[in-house]
């Protein structure tokens, strides 16, 4: 069933986003601030819309809520319907929203193309099952290695990291090399190098055992 067209709130509380963008509550637990940390900007926003959406309708449950594009320009505010669907073609990549309905046979895209979110334990579930790395190690439910959640939350909760700063923070508390972790961000190893130096200045550490040292204690 597709949204209906009364008015849904999707507010978030814009004191709670990591990374200085504030758009989804890193807060609510590791496996939600990892989620975070993959989606680009118009990603996060149109996923915690989604999200923030869905619980008010639904109380919590998931109870197969569907959102389109054009719904999703009222409740996110932004205006442009092709951002909006290239952000929800990332979110559909990374296995975070599924794409349901079908694109007519002349080609024209169907109005009916609709998408459901995931929660954010789920979306790492649906990773690891499909062969997606998450940047970092991935929660299972529950989670059972308390010392890198404590790790993705700070990480997640540091307004002064980019993104990718924080990707390649967390791929440096898994003990990845410099080229390990350009091939897991698909970046360069000396692209990795110039978020390290930045990380190393934002975190007041000279170098990568202190870093590590500086997040996991």
């Amino acid at each position: 069933m597709f949204p209906q067209k009364r008015q849904i709130s999707a507010k978030v509380d814009p004191e709670t986003y990591p990374l200085g963008e504030q758009n989804e509550r890193a807060t609510d637990g590791p496996a939600k601030a990892l989620v975070a940390l993959s989606h680009s900007a118009v990603e996060r926003r149109l996923y915690s819309s989604m999200l923030v959406a869905q619980d008010a309708i639904n109380d919590g449950g998931n109870g197969g809520q569907l959102f389109t594009a054009r719904s999703l320009m009222t409740l996110t505010g932004i205006q442009s319907l092709s951002t909006v669907r290239r952000g929800l073609e990332g979110l559909v990549s990374k296995f975070s929203v599924e794409r349901e309905g079908r694109a007519h046979a002349d080609g024209p895209r169907d109005q009916s193309v609709a998408y459901r979110v995931f929660p954010p334990e789920e979306v790492i579930a649906r990773r690891n099952e499909n062969g997606f790395v998450t940047y970092g190690k991935g929660i299972a439910s529950g989670g059972s290695n308390r010392s890198y959640e404590r790790v993705i939350q700070r990480v997640a909760e540091n307004k002064n990291l980019s993104r990718r700063e924080a990707q390649v923070a967390l791929c440096c508390v898994e003990g990845l090399t410099n080229a390990e972790i350009g091939l897991r961000l698909m970046v360069t190893e000396q692209t990795v190098k110039f978020h390290l130096r930045h990380i190393f200045i934002k975190f007041g550490v000279k170098r990568r055992a202190e870093l590590i040292s500086r997040l996991l204690l």
